[in-house]
């Protein structure tokens, strides 16, 4: 969840570093640094707490300039924000070294190279593999030889990208767990190459990537790129061309990057469902070549994810149950690595992750390779992530790059996604074709649908208003609107910092009705389905208590505005298979505003980042 980015070139590579930089802050915004080789021979570095524009102004009273270079913007595991915590990390003058992940056996290891002499300046565990590496160099004179035994040594999780003033030609790098990727120039870059935890750090150089996979070490030079195995036997990594481009991670007139996303969702659903759906019914084939084979035998689902994706797998079990009538179990992914299932016979595993490289989804869909599934799936938004590379079937979700933490798009168009799963399941567990074309009709309108409620957003700043000042919010929903709530919660708490929970309306009795007074506002989703009748009168609780209400409502329900209860009428009647994506909107802005009033930070949120790459 931090940001790695390393060039080699015949110009200063400083630039290139910095805007690789402010292109991952996302995934990290504790601090940040750049070391450099410099002409002299010697290795600068520069490191400052806070975001990247610190580093860059401690760059400009200070400047530093390299034909190699490597950098880092951090989102803190062990050790506290701070400048010395800051990557890269240093040994006797000789490394610099910036890592993502997490080494678990890092503290023997500080113990034995402290019993060598090495003197620790920080409280990382990146340290330690410095010093390590500097160790491993003395025995064998060689970067990539010593990378090759400092791996070795390492337990858990990590991406590593190291430059030596005493091999001043070349970078090296190594992967575990964390995602590392090699970029070639081209163009007027040709002859240039890159290293990244992130194709968008690159895009401005290049779309030519080639991935590591796991246990990889390369080498970058002023000559091309090494890869090898954990063996240490040269292999061949492809060269992949970006879907990718440079504007696509611009904000554009928005104020913030999760505005833009949120206006970007009719698009993105749009293009979710584009040219898998004709006519009246869902491509299998959208499913990957494999999917005529595997889909038509599934027995049962499993749904692993984290997060904002473990809700969207919660109204996923919806579509799967209530429609194809299978089985269907979701649970969050880090509980589920660590337990050992009972997995009958024809089992599908689905992993949900925006990014691909959630540690733990990631990590439950390898462990499920040993556990007797029928096969694996990944509803995924970055085509070059592992997700996508190591599951059985693939339906990307197509959002384009969401820079935002607090996850809008990526999250409706996984339920788009979703649902054309769900039909497809259904359809081999005897739906009719015409209930199917009904099915596809609805979820064809849905990007018209967000549109139009999008226009609401200025009733829901007025809304806004009224939460600026509160600690607690409770939503409230029921059936596939329960996951919905709890997405709302999650948001809000996210980026305005209220605490917000989420419970099934029906749930209210059973203890969160003790938390209703005139200070906690209630947010509940009313759609007009079979449950209305009973969510009303679950409401009646709260108003009988004092709360106030805002009522997220379909036209056709009956409710109205009076003392005690805000409504906001969605724009037409929304079906049942669109609830779950079109209600999420409301609920998005809602927070979006409370925040900007609050005036934290939208799109960096305190102690959170984007992509989770660590247990």
């Amino acid at each position: 969840m931090c940001g790695i980015v390393g060039a080699v070139a015949d110009r200063d590579v400083t630039p290139i570093l910095i805007e690789g930089l402010r292109r991952l802050e996302y995934r990290g915004y504790d601090s940040a640094g750049i070391a450099l080789l410099t002409a002299a021979g010697t290795v600068e570095r520069r490191r400052a707490q806070g975001k990247v524009q610190q580093l860059a102004d401690a760059i400009e009273a200070s400047p530093v300039q390299g034909l190699r270079g490597i950098a880092h913007t951090r989102w803190a595991t062990h050790g506290v924000p701070s400048e010395r915590n800051a990557h890269p990390h240093m040994s006797e003058g000789q490394i610099a070294l910036v890592h993502n992940g997490i080494i678990e056996n890092h503290e023997r290891l500080r113990a034995e190279l402290k019993a060598a002499g090495y003197v620790f300046t920080s409280e990382t565990d990146t340290e330690v593999v410095a010093h390590l590496l500097n160790q491993c160099f003395k025995r064998s004179n060689d970067l990539l030889k010593a990378m090759h035994e400092t791996v070795s040594r390492l337990h858990g999780a990590y991406a590593i990208v190291a430059l030596d003033r005493r091999e001043p030609d070349r970078l090296v790098c190594a992967r575990a767990g964390c995602p590392v990727v090699l970029g070639e120039g081209e163009g007027e870059t040709k002859g240039e190459f890159y290293v990244a935890s992130d194709v968008q750090a690159l895009l401005p150089q290049t779309r030519q990537f080639r991935f590591l996979e796991e246990g990889d070490v390369a080498e970058i030079g002023p000559r091309g790129i090494a890869i090898f195995d954990a063996k240490g036997q040269a292999v061949d990594r492809p060269l992949r061309e970006s879907e990718l481009s440079a504007d696509a991670v611009e904000r554009g007139d928005y104020a913030h990057y999760m505005l833009k996303e949120i206006f970007e969702q009719p698009r993105a659903i749009g293009d979710t469902l584009a040219e898998r759906i004709t006519g009246n019914r869902v491509l299998e084939a959208s499913f990957g070549p494999r999917a005529k084979d595997i889909l038509p035998k599934v027995r049962g689902v499993h749904i692993v994810a984290c997060g904002t994706s473990y809700h969207a797998g919660l109204i996923a079990r919806y579509y799967i149950e209530q429609g194809a009538r299978l089985p269907c179990t979701v649970e969050v992914a880090s509980e589920f690595r660590y337990r050992r299932p009972v997995v009958l016979p024809g089992t599908l595993l689905i992993a949900i992750s925006q990014s691909g490289e959630t540690a733990d989804t990631l990590a439950a869909l390898r462990y499920a390779r040993e556990l007797g599934y029928l096969a694996t799936a990944t509803i995924c938004n970055v085509p070059e992530s592992s997700l996508v590379r190591e599951a059985d079937l693939v339906l990307m979700t197509r959002a384009g790059p969401e820079i935002g933490v607090a996850s809008t798009k990526a999250f409706t168009t996984q339920l788009a996604a979703l649902s054309l799963l769900g039909l497809v399941l259904a359809r081999h567990n005897g739906m009719e074709a015409a209930i199917e074309a009904e099915f596809v009709r609805q979820i064809a309108h849905v990007p018209e649908v967000v549109e139009k409620t999008l226009a609401l957003e200025p009733k829901i700043r007025e809304w806004a208003a009224h939460f600026a000042n509160k600690h607690h919010a409770l939503f409230l929903g029921r059936g596939p609107t329960f996951p919905v709530a709890m997405e709302g919660a999650l948001k809000l708490k996210e980026i305005s910092y209220i605490h917000a929970e989420a419970y099934a309306a029906g749930e209210l009795k059973h203890g969160p009705l003790a938390l209703v007074d005139e200070d906690m506002p209630v947010i509940a989703v009313a759609p007009n389905n079979a449950l209305l009748e009973k969510l009303k009168s679950n409401l009646q609780e709260v108003r009988a208590r004092g709360g106030k209400l805002y009522v997220i409502a379909d036209p056709n329900t009956g409710f109205v505005s009076e003392p005690g209860t805000e409504v906001l009428l969605m724009p037409e009647h929304i079906e049942a298979v669109q609830a779950p994506l079109v209600y999420t909107i409301p609920l998005q802005l809602l927070a979006y505003h409370v925040a900007v009033i609050r005036g934290t930070d939208v799109d960096q949120p305190r102690n959170l980042a984007k992509s989770v790459t660590v247990e």
